[in-house]
């Protein structure tokens, strides 16, 4: 059955403690808060995220032993400092009653059915039995002790140590028995180090260490019945933290008897647990810890027919808990890494529930609800384990700020490496928040400022964007911009046409398309729109593009022109008729008469403009888009490296050309045709019988229109009449 079950779909709630590290993201000192008050050296310890399933459930530094009593109600922990014993009774969820002793606990035996009569095993060679009301009474033993057990039906309490023998206190007498050598035959070992006795037909078994072997003796001859020795070529060194060598010394640390009284669990200092069937001395099934650090505890998960499977074994070391099944001893059932370092394991029989003594304040208590159900007192917790989920995967870290080492350096916090202000997470450390800003400040004072700037230039941005609707890009695209627009286009027109012709439009981009999702976000598919290929497979738009660019150009060139050839625009259309006087233009009519070719026009029409540009070198540019192919050929051909050309875009073409004394000579070469000269004809001929009109003081009107008429051909060959004087404040008269 065990092995049906998913070890990663396995929940394990923390309800009393620090949440694991397998189900929790946060470091250990994250979690914890310790308070010291005052004189009394009182500490306690909050612990973030979590619930107290039972209330102080903790010691002021660390916890050794955890267990509760037969009857279910009760729980008995012992730890230090200072060393005491603590009672929680289950029922109320709290703490009972603390006992205080003079040396602290290596191991206790919980005697009676309920918390009324204990026996403890102290550091001092001491033993100590306590009753309801308190301290009873106190032994010695002549060694050290480690490891105590009670045979209930010859009230022997047995006591193993440093050494070769066994001490038995009967307790239905009040002396010591005499005690069990187990260096009987020759074994030369260092001590005991676990005594289990077996609950279906007594037999006692020792661990011990030094040639790592397991005693067996029949309490009822008190001789040995036989010897188990572990595989020491199997047990192969796993170079683990704290690998104790079992090549030179090997050790059983810890031992527990199936209550069939067939199956028993043993423990190495090697990290390995075995599990052995009496009636063979070869092991069955093996589990490696990893670590390979000495097995604090093993225990067999039974007691309950809605347990998981009768056939669960727990071991744990200092690091990590594991439970798996005997038959499948390579794969876990669940694994469990605390936030301390392991003391002892207590699984409450027939449930889920797993109580941990450990080197922190808090002691532990962990449920998995795929092992077995919650007890009658804390039948609750089926109803919590959402809630006590969503606690146990907090992942926020609160009050702290993660900096790696070259912004440590940057701020000047380098020299509290390895002080408490200081946490080292990962590759970098965590530093308080407060401490974080306040190094940031000193480092760049100016820090708030740019960053009130920032945001000011943040808020002026987003109001730029709701007045103006700036063309955003595709989401996604990268590369192939254009593209992509082209793509969004032709599938909205698409669209649309469809909408018109009422029928559905088809779904899908293709800039969105996933098959196609490197086209447009990995550039070695960028398209080349400047290569020769791209020109052939798109004439247009290539076409497009060269005709962008000439039309960038010529706007270029206009804006150049004036600032180069200021001179040259003097014969456009904004020059004024002041600008000739009656000398020059006999000149010009003398030379038109004797050269019908080089006509010209000494004022152009209002139609017409001069557009002109020259290039920094010296070469010029003609745009006459209304002159003939001729003209231009003709215009082009008279050009020379050290000429300007000036072209209108009237019906005339103008060549200008700079002389050898830095002057600069125009000609215009007229497109008049017979409808222009008809045209002013008529009209020279109706206004030519009409007669002035005078008002006001002494202004006439019409009288200069045909002298007017004139100007354009010719010239101006008298002064004008009937204007104002710039000089003279008055009216100028005939």
């Amino acid at each position: 059955m065990a092995s049906a079950i998913d070890s990663s779909s396995v929940k394990v709630y923390t309800v009393n403690g620090a949440p694991s590290a397998s189900s929790s993201a946060l470091p250990d000192w994250l979690t914890r808060k310790r308070q010291q008050n005052g004189s009394k050296r009182t500490r306690t310890e909050h612990i973030e995220g979590t619930i107290e399933l039972v209330q102080h459930f903790e010691f002021p530094e660390a916890s050794n032993r955890i267990r509760t009593t037969r009857d279910g109600h009760f729980a008995v922990a012992t730890g230090t400092y200072k060393p005491q014993m603590r009672v929680f009774d289950l029922d109320q969820l709290a703490l009972k009653f603390e006992r205080h002793s003079e040396a602290e606990n290596v191991d206790f035996l919980i005697l009676s059915d309920d918390w009324t009569k204990t026996a403890h095993l102290q550091s001092d060679r001491t033993i100590e039995l306590h009753n309801q009301s308190g301290f009873y009474y106190r032994t010695r033993i002549p060694r050290f002790g480690r490891a105590i057990a009670y045979h209930s039906a010859s009230c022997d309490l047995l006591a193993g140590g440093s050494g070769s023998d066994v001490f038995r206190l009967n307790l239905d007498e009040g002396r010591f028995m005499m005690p069990l050598d187990l260096s009987e035959g020759g074994a030369d070992f260092e001590g005991v180090n676990a005594i289990d006795i077996n609950p279906a037909h007594q037999l006692f078994a020792f661990g011990t260490s030094g040639n790592g072997t397991v005693q067996f003796w029949d309490p009822r001859s008190r001789s040995r019945v036989g010897i188990l020795r572990i595989p020491l070529s199997q047990l192969l060194p796993t170079g683990g933290l704290g690998s104790t060598g079992m090549d030179t010394d090997p050790a059983v640390t810890a031992l527990s008897s199936r209550m069939d009284g067939l199956n028993l669990a043993v423990g190495t200092s090697s990290g390995h647990t075995l599990l052995y069937d009496l009636r063979s001395d070869k092991p069955y099934a093996m589990k490696d810890q990893g670590y390979g650090l000495p097995v604090q505890s093993v225990a067999w998960i039974e007691g309950g027919h809605k347990m998981a499977s009768e056939n669960l074994v727990v071991s744990a070391d200092k690091k990590v808990l594991k439970i798996w099944d005997r038959n499948t001893p390579g794969t876990n059932f669940t694994s469990v890494t605390p936030a301390n370092d392991i003391n002892h394991v207590h699984h409450l029989p027939g449930s889920g529930l797993l109580m941990l003594a450990n080197e922190g304040i808090q002691m532990t208590t962990l449920y998995i609800p795929q092992l077995g159900p919650a007890l009658k007192w804390c039948s609750f917790l089926d109803n919590i384990t959402e809630e006590m989920e969503e606690q146990s995967t907090r992942n926020v870290y609160e009050d702290f700020k993660f900096v790696e080492r070259s912004e440590l350096s940057s701020l000047g916090l380098d020299h509290l490496v390895g002080t408490p202000a200081l946490k080292p997470y990962m590759h970098g450390y965590f530093v308080s928040a407060e401490l974080y800003s306040t190094a940031r400040l000193i480092a760049n004072p100016y820090a708030y400022a740019e960053h009130r700037e920032r945001l000011v230039q943040e808020k002026l941005e987003k109001l730029a964007d709701t007045r103006i609707r700036a063309r955003k890009d595709i989401p996604g695209v990268k590369v192939n911009k254009s593209l992509a627009e082209r793509l969004r286009k032709s599938e909205e027109k698409a669209a649309r046409k469809a909408k018109t012709e009422g029928g559905k439009p088809e779904k899908g981009e293709l800039a969105s398309d996933p098959r196609f999702k490197e086209l447009f976000e990995n550039p070695e598919y960028e398209i080349d729109e400047n290569s020769r290929e791209f020109t052939l497979i798109n004439p247009s738009t290539a076409a497009q593009k060269a005709k962008f660019r000439r039309d960038e150009d010529e706007s270029e060139s206009e804006e150049e022109a004036p600032e180069d050839g200021d001179d040259d625009v003097d014969m456009s259309e904004e020059s004024s008729e002041e600008d000739y006087p009656p000398a020059r233009q006999k000149e010009q009519i003398k030379a038109t008469s004797t050269n019908p070719i080089a006509k010209t026009s000494s004022r152009p029409s209002s139609g017409r403009r001069l557009v002109s540009s020259f290039s920094r070198f010296g070469t010029s540019r003609t745009s006459d888009t209304g002159a003939t192919l001729g003209q231009l050929r003709r215009t082009s051909s008279s050009h020379t490296p050290k000429a300007r050309q000036v072209v209108s875009r009237g019906p005339a073409v103008s060549n200008a050309r700079a002389t050898a004394d830095g002057g600069l000579e125009m000609s215009f070469i007229p497109s008049s045709s017979g409808a222009e000269k008809g045209g002013r004809g008529q009209q020279h001929g109706k206004a030519k019988g009409k007669k002035p009109e005078m008002f006001g003081a002494g202004l006439q009107k019409g009288a200069g229109e045909e002298e007017d008429r004139d100007i354009g051909r010719g010239g101006r060959t008298k002064r004008r009449t009937g204007v104002r004087s710039g000089s003279k404040n008055f009216f100028r008269r005939n």
